[in-house]
């Protein structure tokens, strides 16, 4: 049976109550997978992509801590339980800092993945989220930069046809537009806004000040 995406939301928000996040499902691409080969951390850098409303530059967004996350709307479990985790996180935030905040949902699936279906998948989650898509080549390139990798896998005894294997980390862009880091998949929401604070050079209620180790590339 064809799940929707509220349905998706609704079963990856059980998950985010109902299981301790650090052994929530996490996806990991098999040896063979095709993908960038790493031998230094990804450069990022700026790009442009398309949303329903148009045209979206990373350039554009300086000054505000931005979160990638390399997914697509058929994804079946990983993209719903990131998205919502992500979600939780931005409603922690106080109004002023989530102005200070941007997540950009960077489809992997350009092939069924369009503006508006992106526009509409992302607003399950929080009506923030920027559903971006582009052409297979500048998909490739700029996942390459942010160190994601993907790959089509066909399912042909499946009404979908096929699947898309990605990787599920979520990157953390600076106000100065720089690649500082990747949160793992199922990041808790306390540990993302602890990023987030940090980054702004700010101190998160509780918190002793806005020191924050990064995580691992």
């Amino acid at each position: 049976m064809q799940r929707t995406p509220s349905l998706l939301v609704t079963i990856a928000l059980s998950l985010v109550l109902l299981v301790p996040v650090g052994w929530l499902l996490f996806e990991r691409l098999p040896p063979s997978a095709p993908g960038p080969v790493l031998t230094s951390a990804p450069p990022g850098g700026d790009f442009t992509l398309t949303s329903a409303a148009g045209p979206v530059s990373l350039s554009a967004l300086r000054g505000k801590v931005v979160l990638i996350y390399f997914g697509y709307t058929w994804c079946p479990d990983i993209c719903p339980t990131n998205l919502a985790i992500i979600a939780h996180a931005l409603g922690q935030l106080t109004p002023e800092v989530r102005e200070r905040v941007q997540v950009l949902f960077v489809s992997v699936d350009p092939e069924r993945d369009d503006p508006e279906r992106l526009r509409q998948y992302t607003a399950y989650f929080h009506p923030g989220i920027i559903g971006l898509t582009g052409t297979p080549e500048q998909l490739a390139e700029i996942a390459a930069r942010y160190g994601a990798a993907y790959r089509r896998v066909e399912q042909p005894d499946s009404a979908l046809g096929y699947l898309v294997d990605h990787s599920a980390n979520t990157a953390l862009v600076d106000p100065e537009g720089r690649l500082v880091g990747q949160l793992p998949h199922a990041t808790a929401p306390e540990r993302i806004v602890e990023r987030i604070y940090g980054l702004l050079g700010l101190a998160p209620t509780g918190a002793a000040g806005p020191s924050i180790p990064e995580e691992s590339s």
